[in-house]
This record gives structure tokens, C-alpha cells and sequence, in this order.
């Protein structure tokens, strides 16, 4: 059977957490119940005591509480019960995550669930549920999130149908996750949709035919955040990072950001990096608000309704020239840094609204500049998008499998 943990403060929710509990039961799946309060004892049954968490996280319960600071108290009990659910999870004890709370609990449920690896099902029950209180970087990339509607205070039938498909939402997905196959080496890519890039297009088939899976990440954000933990984590033999414009975009101040993470998975873990500054020249905004101050002037590519792009202006593109050569030369593993002279996106391209052969040169003048060696840059006379681009990648890729650098395909 697999097993749930529901995690909650039993001094204030103790009947949710039993009706979680035996809804959890009801369904098939086993129940392991963690008490993060600090206010008082609960009278709801708990398999992992709040004093237990609070030892986690290097303190006593009575500590935390005559500290005076609600928030404080919080937090400490966030880094016990993350550090708990990780040994939980590398025990094979746990198989999901179920989480409840308000601000105060759905702030310690962020930490949990970022604690446990992309593909163990996580569901957290909040009432601020994708509320703009919430910043993009604490929500991990594979949560699901439910809206505690009428939630605050004592169970009601509103909120019991909310506890149970939350419950149902987690032991549903436990019992459908697939472990994903490890028959083939795994190459991770980073891109934007086909009308932008296109170079998974031919990339994908040719990569399986060398005998290698390819997953292709897209960089608006979250997926940035997925193709980082699992680069960093050890998932991929090989990454392809073509499209950095999550890394523009956190340059730029943008709200589609993957944090300032991007572009260091990979190379704090070593793993052999091909990059490129695909789509680098744009910065993202939502589509339904004004365009930014910052971006005011600038020539606009609406996507459609909820994003819309603006081209960076050249001290920002030299900005990030130094970052991405800055990031390629902390890395552990090899790194090869392609480098496209002919543009970066569709839009950028002669008679495309996003053309802009200034910015493009101030990039490509502070790339060639920035890059030092034991880096090594392959400039291309040629568009992202081209034939040549994608040979190029090939091309490196093999030879890295040739050296031994990247393990050999499985066909």
C-alpha cells in the first residue's frame, strides 16, 4: 500500500486531520500524520509529534514557543519537518505528500514539498491558494494546489468536499505515477514553443536514434525551476540548454523567472552542459497588465493572452552576456557555449517585430568579451534556428560521447 503524509497543525486543525486521515484510509492508502503546531497539543492521533520536528530542527518545543514569535516558531519547525519528510522519503517510507493550512501552514508546506524530489505527488490545501502572495521560486514545479474554501476555522460541508478531493487527489496520483524508465540515458533540453524555437524539432529524433530519451523543458518559469532540480539532482547524462531567457528575464526583473538558480544546476553537479543564448534578447510580462516602465519603448511580440514579450535594450543584453559566461565558468563539468550570430529567436529575424540588429551585435560584442578560456565558444554563422545550429550541437555532443564525457546511447 502506499502511504501518505499529511502534514498539519494538530493545535488548530485537529479535525481536518482526522478526516484526512480516514479519507486517506477510505481510499486505499496508508496514513503517516506529522503535527507541526506549536500552540498546543491537538487531540488528533499524529504518528510524528511537533516535539519530534522541532528536535529536527535542532531546537525543543519549549524553546520555540517561549520565543514569543509565531513566525519564527514557524519557520524553525519548516526546516524540522522538511529535514524529517526527506529522511521519510530516502527510507521508502512515504509515497505523497498531503498539506493544509493558511499563510502560516502553507508557508511550512512549500518547504516540505521542495524538499522532496520532482514526481513524488504533492497536493497542498490552502486558502491562499495561488494567491499573489505566493512567490513564483516556493512553488515547486510539480505541486498542486486546492482552494480551502470556507477552510478558516472548524470543518463544514464546503470544506469537507475540498479535504476529500484533496486526499483523492494524492492517493489517485500515488496509485497512476509511473517511475520514469532509466533504459536509456537522459538528455535534458531547455526551449520555448515551436513558433520561437525550433530546434528540438530535429534535435529530438536525432538524439533517439544515438539512443538516448530527450525531455524538453519550457522556459517560462516552473519549467526552468523542474530542468534545475533535476540537473542538479543527477537526472540527465548531458543537458542542452538553448533557450536562457529565464535567466533574461531574472536579469530583467520579470516575473517569468526560474530564480536566481538558473544556468547552475548542471554545473554544480558536473554534468556536461551545450549551451546557448536562445531567446536571450526578449524579456517576458504578463499580457494582461501595461507594459513595464522598464520596458517602455521597446518593440512588443504579444504571445497571446497571458504573456507578451519586449526586446531588452542593449546594456541589459550586455548584462547578461556577463552572467552566462560568469555561470559556464563556475561548472564543474564541461562546458561549450554555442554561439549563433545570426539571431537567437523567430522574431528576431529581418521583418520580424522583434528584429533588432544593434541589440544582437551589443550581445554578441559582450559574449566575446565575456567568454575566458577553459571555456569554449563555437561561434556560428547562423540563426538559431537553422540546420547549422542544430549540426553544431550534434557535432559536440558526439564527440563528447566519443571522449567518453557523455555515456554512450542504449539502442
Amino acid at each position: 500500500m502506499k502511504t501518505v503524509l499529511i502534514v498539519g497543525t494538530a493545535d488548530t486543525k485537529s479535525d481536518e486531520i482526522a478526516f484526512l486521515r480516514a479519507q486517506v484510509l477510505a481510499q486505499g492508502a496508508q496514513a503517516l500524520v506529522m503535527d507541526v503546531g506549536v500552540l498546543a497539543a491537538g487531540h488528533a492521533p499524529v504518528d510524528i509529534a511537533n516535539h519530534q520536528v522541532a528536535a529536527a530542527a535542532g531546537s525543543t518545543l519549549p524553546q520555540l514557543i517561549d520565543g514569543g514569535d509565531e513566525n519564527t516558531a514557524m519557520t524553525r519547525m519548516a526546516q524540522g519537518a522538511a529535514a524529517l519528510a526527506t529522511q521519510l522519503q530516502a527510507e521508502g517510507r512515504i509515497d505523497g505528500l498531503l498539506a493544509l493550512g493558511g499563510s502560516m501552514g502553507t508557508d511550512l508546506a512549500f518547504d516540505v514539498a521542495a524538499a522532496l524530489p520532482i514526481g513524488m505527488p504533492k497536493v497542498v490545501i490552502s486558502t491562499i491558494a495561488y494567491s499573489h502572495l505566493i512567490p513564483p521560486e516556493r512553488i515547486t514545479p510539480d505541486l498542486m494546489m486546492l482552494l480551502w474554501a470556507g477552510g478558516l476555522y472548524g470543518l463544514n460541508s464546503l470544506c469537507r468536499s475540498t479535504l476529500a478531493q484533496g486526499a483523492g487527489a494524492v492517493v489517485g496520483a500515488m496509485q497512476a505515477a509511473q517511475v520514469p524508465r532509466r533504459d536509456r540515458p537522459l538528455v535534458g533540453m531547455s526551449s520555448l514553443g515551436k513558433s520561437c524555437l525550433r530546434y528540438m524539432v530535429r534535435l529530438k529524433p536525432a538524439l533517439e536514434a544515438r539512443g538516448y530519451e530527450l525531455a524538453v523543458f519550457h522556459s517560462t518559469g516552473m519549467g526552468g525551476r523542474a530542468f534545475e532540480a533535476l540537473a542538479e539532482s543527477g537526472a540527465f547524462c548531458a543537458v542542452m540548454d538553448f533557450c536562457l531567457q529565464e535567466l533574461a528575464n531574472h536579469l530583467g526583473g520579470s516575473v517569468v523567472s526560474s530564480g536566481a538558480g538558473r544556468l547552475s544546476g548542471a554545473g554544480r553537479r558536473g554534468v556536461p552542459q551545450i549551451v546557448a543564448p536562445g531567446a536571450v534578447d526578449m524579456v517576458d510580462f504578463p499580457a494582461w497588465q501595461p507594459v513595464p516602465a522598464a520596458l517602455a519603448g521597446r518593440a512588443v511580440h504579444v504571445h497571446n493572452r497571458l504573456i507578451a514579450s519586449a526586446t531588452s535594450a542593449p546594456p541589459l543584453r550586455r548584462a547578461i552576456a556577463t552572467e552566462i559566461a560568469a555561470r559556464l565558468a563556475a561548472a564543474k563539468g564541461p562546458s561549450c557555449l554555442l554561439l549563433p550570430l545570426r539571431g537567437v529567436e523567430q522574431w528576431d529575424r529581418p521583418g520580424e517585430p522583434l528584429h533588432d540588429a544593434d541589440g544582437l551585435a551589443a550581445f554578441i560584442d559582450a559574449m566575446r568579451a565575456a567568454v575566458q578560456p577553459p571555456l569554449r565558444c563555437i561561434e556560428l554563422d547562423a540563426h538559431i534556428n537553422d540546420d547549422a545550429f542544430c549540426d553544431a550541437a550534434l557535432a559536440v555532443f558526439d564527440d563528447w560521447v566519443a571522449q567518453g564525457i557523455v555515456p554512450p546511447g542504449v539502442r
